[in-house]
Order: structure tokens, then sequence, then C-alpha cells
């Protein structure tokens, strides 16, 4: 039996480029959170930050995610970075039998090497001007984060691995 297949981890893990590669080997379809909330919203993540606040996010967030499970049943869902963090979300996608969760795990170094270029399309660490700031501030979200990732049913490292092999990894799991 097909099951929804949720990704979660910090940003820049791969949760969209993963799960886009996974959602094909295993004929899925793939939906990012964010880009379901976007085109709900008609605006932008970074533009519902600067003008609602982060908890008015938080809260959309939250609706779209439950619409999104009880729309869309076997399917690859990319969480956002946050999403397991608040409210009770990582419970609310656990409770469900028809879902599995995948934490992608990667190294700080990793991801700050992935996200730099990227920040400004990035609310959260648009402000961070050297690679060396965003590291520590992917540290220290991580270390806030870790115990919510880690309630994912499946831990995947994804430092220097191809996304063909991870998607293959991750199916193995499922099996």
């Amino acid at each position: 039996m097909t099951k929804t297949l949720v990704l979660l981890g910090y940003m820049g893990c791969g949760k969209s480029v993963l799960g886009k590669r996974l959602a094909q080997l295993k004929s899925l379809l793939f939906t990012d959170l964010d880009d379901y909330i976007e085109s709900h919203e008609k605006t932008t993540i970074l533009q519902l930050f600067k003008k609602h606040g982060e908890l008015y996010f938080r809260h959309k967030e939250r609706f779209y995610l439950e619409k999104l499970i009880s729309e869309c049943s076997h399917n690859v869902i990319s969480l956002g970075g946050g999403t397991p963090c608040y409210f009770d979300n990582i419970d609310y996608v656990n409770r469900n039998e028809q879902i599995v969760s995948f934490y992608l795990k990667t190294a700080p170094k990793t991801l700050a090497e992935r996200l730099f270029n990227q920040k400004s399309h990035r609310p959260m660490i648009a402000h961070l001007n050297s690679q060396q700031d965003l590291v520590a501030f992917i540290a220290k979200h991580l270390f806030e984060r870790i115990p919510f990732y880690t309630m994912a049913q499946h831990h995947v490292i994804t430092d220097h691995k191809s996304v063909d092999d991870l998607a293959h990894e991750m199916d193995g799991l499922l099996t």
C-alpha cells in the first residue's frame, strides 16, 4: 500500500530536490508545502513574514498542512524547515497512519554552503552577512529543532550522497 511520504529537515537539506526525485521513483505526486501556501495565499512566504510576522505565517502553515494532507494522500510532501517545530505539527504528521516521515539530516557546514547564495530568498537568514555567521545561525537553530526533527520515523544522513542514492535509500526504508 502506498503512503504519503513527508520530508522534513532544516532549510537547504534537499527536501524539495529529493522529494521530486523520490516522487518520480515511486510514481507519486510531489508537493512543497511552502509552494502550496504561496499558491493559495497568492503571495510569497517572504511577503507573508514581512507583512504579518512569523506567528501569522505559522498559523497559516498549520492550516495548509492539514488541508494538504487531507486532500493529497499518496504524495511526497516536503515541509518547511520550521514546520515540525510549531504547534504540534510533528505529532499531527506522525499520528496519521497513512504517513511515513523522514528527517533529512545534514551538517551545518554543508547547509551553509548550499544556502549562502540563496539567503536573500529565505526570510530566516536574509540578514546574515557571512558564511561563518550562517554556520553559527544554522547550528543554533538545529540545536533547537533537532528534538522535533528526530521525531520523524526515519533519519537519513544526506551529506556526500547523490539525490539518486538518497531516493533509493529512502525507498528501501519503505519495504
